[in-house]
């Protein structure tokens, strides 16, 4: 009888740490596939949709709109349910009672908790990269003008592994039933609270990654748009964030008999390092300061290429006088055109009229009582003839719909800009001559702007002191009348002939035709 002989098992060749990524890929698999955050996603798309999409998609399709629109929308959509996730998940072992039975596992309590923290995480991401990318994708197609603005949605990704990090820890420090709607609660205030101490552009509080600049000014389409973006406060949150989310995850490997000795002293470490980063971001955003631009400079941080305005050419109409548009607010230009175009035909080629209306950027100020704003001097050669157009959603206040804008468009140049050229043009002084009050009149008459007042103030007018409505019946008005009821070629002869000294005021109500 033959004795039977066996062939021992074959060894397993792979190299330790080989096994080890394996079974730390096997184990982030599971997590994904079993994870609380996935959920939770259709609540946090159906949020970014309802509260922030449709929001940016009613804006005008500038970059700089929708990307500070991403941001500050899209951290409240997914950081409280990613809060409250992550919560809910780690506190999974002591709801279910398993925190005895895992404890003998060989795995260290620190590293079992990384596993489902990286796949909350990793389906936040996912979700979030892809609403950005529709919005982006979307706003591509609609834009004249730039490109995509990467950091205002690089502060929105960093702050998800930052709010998932946070709602670890409170699930597994405090574990409840009651603590992932806690958390998630708590997230929400969190972010909410922390606009309300900033007052002015230089705030600490400006480090929330909600906030994409000075909080005082609101949305302000002007800003990365004739100057570059500048991306110091967003560099500032990220740090922030980045020093927060490592605290927080090496907090986890802290307490006694949560790790080995060597792991808890790289965690003290790294705790220390994130809490160092964190405090510094603070401090950093403590030191910005509004820009004339409307953004946010810290000295620190600041590149000095940014403060160089970018080169475009204007888009230009076909009027008498072309009125000239920076191209990312090219699909305003008809609306422009449309209200001027019968004021233009009347003041082409006249003495003193401009040769050229370019749009300009606005200068900003911090004031005591808010945010003062002032058009920039037109950057072109020979400008003494260009007059300068500010538009209505480049200045500070409420983030206008594009049909708000048209009809608030319509109504600063019918009210502000026909009147100031027309000053220009007669070269206007407050109540020194019942002609000029007269032929401006007529002229806006003539226009079909008869509800527009002369300016109080404007880009082209510093008078405080507003131009006399003409009433109806008196002499003034009744020359107005009879001066815009004049054939076009013939109230343009007369004014090419008498203009001089209507301005001069030699010009009397009698001595209009």
């Amino acid at each position: 009888m033959s004795a039977a002989t066996s062939a021992p098992a074959a060894a397993d060749q792979r190299p330790a740490a080989t096994r080890a990524d394996l079974v730390v890929l096997r184990l982030l698999r599971l997590e994904l596939r079993h994870n609380a955050m996935a959920w939770l996603l259709p609540i946090a798309i159906g949020l970014f949709w309802l509260t922030t999409y449709r929001k940016d998609m009613a804006q005008l399709p500038l970059w700089n709109l929708r990307a500070a629109g991403l941001q500050s929308g899209a951290v409240l959509d997914f950081a409280v349910p990613v809060t409250g996730a992550a919560a809910w998940t780690a506190s999974r072992e002591a709801r279910r009672r398993l925190t005895d039975q895992v404890s003998v596992t060989a795995r260290p309590r620190w590293a079992r908790l990384l596993a489902p923290w990286a796949a909350t995480t990793i389906w936040a991401l996912v979700a979030y990269l892809g609403c950005a990318a529709v919005l982006y994708g979307v706003t591509e197609h609609q834009v004249g003008w730039g490109g995509p603005l990467w950091w205002p949605a690089a502060v929105g990704a960093a702050s998800l592994p930052a709010f998932s990090a946070l709602g670890f820890a409170v699930g597994t420090f405090l574990p409840s039933r009651f603590t992932a709607p806690l958390a998630a609660i708590a997230a929400f205030f969190l972010l909410a609270l922390t606009t309300q101490p900033i007052h002015g552009s230089q705030s600490a509080w400006q480090i929330s990654p909600i906030v994409t600049g000075p909080w005082d000014l609101g949305p302000q389409g002007v800003s990365a748009t004739f100057y570059p973006f500048v991306p110091d406060l967003p560099i500032a949150q990220v740090m922030f964030l980045a020093g927060v989310t490592a605290a927080l995850l090496a907090l986890l490997a802290l307490p006694a008999g949560w790790a080995g000795r060597s792991v808890r002293v790289a965690a003290t470490g790294l705790t220390t390092a994130g809490l160092l980063a964190a405090g510094t971001a603070v401090a950093l955003a403590g030191t910005g300061t509004m820009d004339a631009q409307g953004m946010i400079d810290i000295p620190a941080l600041h590149n000095t290429a940014d403060d160089q305005p970018l080169r475009f050419t204007p888009v230009c109409s076909d009027t008498a006088i072309p009125v000239c548009l920076n191209p990312a607010y090219a699909a305003e230009l008809h609306l422009v055109t449309d209200t001027l175009t019968p004021l233009l035909d009347q003041l082409a080629g006249l003495p003193g009229a401009p040769t050229r209306i370019l749009q300009t950027g606005v200068v900003l100020q911090q004031a005591s009582n808010g945010v003062s704003a002032r058009p920039a001097a037109p950057r072109a050669s020979g400008t003494a003839h260009v007059f300068p157009l500010v538009l209505p959603d480049e200045l500070p206040g409420p983030s206008m719909t594009a049909k708000g804008l048209a009809s608030q468009l319509q109504d600063q140049l019918a009210q502000s800009y026909g009147p100031n050229l027309v000053a220009r043009l007669v070269d206007y002084q407050p109540g020194e001559s019942p002609a000029q009050d007269a032929v401006a009149k007529g002229l806006l008459l003539a226009a079909g702007l008869p509800g527009a007042q002369a300016p109080s103030s404007g880009p082209d007018r510093a008078d405080p002191n507003p131009w006399p409505d003409l009433a109806p019946g008196t002499p003034a008005y009744a020359a107005a009348e009879r001066f815009a009821a004049l054939p076009a070629s013939t109230r343009h002869a007369w004014l090419v002939q008498h203009l001089a000294a209507l301005r001069a005021g030699r010009i009397t109500l009698a001595q209009l035709p």
